[in-house]
C-alpha cells in the first residue's frame, strides 16, 4: 500500500519517466522556508556563489529540512522502497529576467551513479511557470541514454552545457507547479528549463537524487545520507545533518564534496566551469 502516492501516480512516473505536480508543502511552509533562505543568501551571500549552490543542505539548516521531509520521503519510499539514500543538492536560482536556461539533456550522462534508479526531486519555494521558466519534460525518453554535445553556452546554467541533440520539443509536457509543490524525474528522461522572464525569483531545491543503497558511483568515491531506513550497500561514506547554519565544519565537508562531484561531473571534459 503506498504512503502518499496513488497507484495511478506511480503508474504515471514509470511510464513517462517524471511526475508532477506532487503536493509536499503547503503554499505558507514554502513562503516561510523561501524566506529563511533569503535570509541566509543576505546573511553569507558566499555561501550561495558558484559551486556553493551545490549540496548546501550540508550546512544550510532550512534546506536540510526540505531533503528530510517526511512527505518527501514517503513518497520516494512509495517509488524506491523503505532504504534510501541522498546522493546531493542543488540550488537552481533564476533571478527576474534572468537568461540562464537548462538545455536538454539527462542527469545520468555525466553523474556516474549506476544503476540509474535515483528519482530527482524538483521543490519548488517560488512559482514554477512556463514564464518563469519551468522545467520541460519529453515523456518516455527515460528509455535510454543518448549522445551529448558539451557546449559551455555562456548562458547554459549546466556544468557543461552538455545537450541532447534533435529533440522534438512539440512532445515536451511542462512542469509547473506552485511554490510547496515538488516534481520528480527519472534520472534518464530528457529534461529542459527555459529563461526566467517573469518579475520574480523561480527558486528551485533539488534533491539530485534519492536512491536506493544499491545505486553506487564508478567515476570516484564520495559521500551521501542515509535519509530512510538502512544503508544495506555502503558504497558512500556516511555524511552528517547540520546543527546550526554555516558551522564551518558543515562549510568544510560541504567543499570536500563539491570538489569531488566537481572531478566527477567534469570526468573528461576540455574544461571547468565555477559550477
Amino acid at each position: 500500500m503506498p504512503k502518499i502516492l496513488t497507484d495511478a501516480q506511480i503508474d504515471a512516473y514509470h511510464r513517462d519517466g517524471f511526475l508532477a505536480p506532487v503536493d509536499i508543502f503547503t503554499e505558507d511552509e514554502a513562503a516561510e522556508l523561501r524566506a529563511e533562505l533569503e535570509v541566509a543568501e543576505a546573511r553569507w551571500p558566499e555561501a550561495f556563489d558558484g559551486a556553493a549552490r551545490n549540496n548546501a543542505h550540508l550546512n544550510i539548516m532550512c534546506l536540510d529540512r526540505i531533503v528530510h521531509e517526511p512527505r518527501l520521503l514517503d513518497a520516494m519510499e512509495d517509488l524506491l522502497g523503505p532504504n534510501l539514500l541522498n546522493y546531493g543538492t542543488v540550488l537552481f536560482i533564476k533571478e527576474p529576467q534572468d537568461p540562464g536556461f537548462v538545455s536538454w539533456h539527462q542527469d545520468a550522462r555525466y553523474m556516474g551513479l549506476e544503476p540509474y534508479s535515483g528519482v530527482t526531486a524538483w521543490v519548488a519555494l517560488s512559482p514554477a511557470t512556463q514564464e518563469s521558466g519551468c522545467m520541460m519534460m519529453i515523456p518516455g525518453s527515460h528509455d535510454r541514454l543518448r549522445d551529448h554535445e558539451d557546449t559551455y553556452g555562456e548562458t547554459n546554467i549546466l556544468t557543461r552545457g552538455q545537450e541532447v541533440q534533435d529533440v522534438d520539443e512539440s512532445l515536451a509536457v511542462a512542469t509547473e507547479l506552485r511554490p510547496g509543490q515538488a516534481s520528480f524525474h527519472s534520472a534518464t528522461v530528457i529534461h529542459a528549463s527555459q529563461p526566467n522572464r517573469s518579475n520574480d525569483r523561480r527558486i528551485g531545491f533539488v534533491i539530485q537524487s534519492y536512491m536506493p543503497p544499491d545505486v553506487r558511483q564508478v567515476i570516484k568515491p564520495t559521500g551521501a545520507q542515509l535519509v530512510r531506513g538502512e544503508d544495506t550497500h555502503g558504497n558512500f561514506y556516511r555524511l552528517g545533518r547540520p546543527t546550526r547554519d554555516m558551522d564551518p565544519e558543515d562549510v568544510r565537508m560541504r567543499d570536500k564534496v563539491n570538489a569531488e562531484w566537481s572531478d566527477i561531473l567534469y570526468h573528461g571534459a576540455e574544461k571547468r566551469r565555477n559550477y
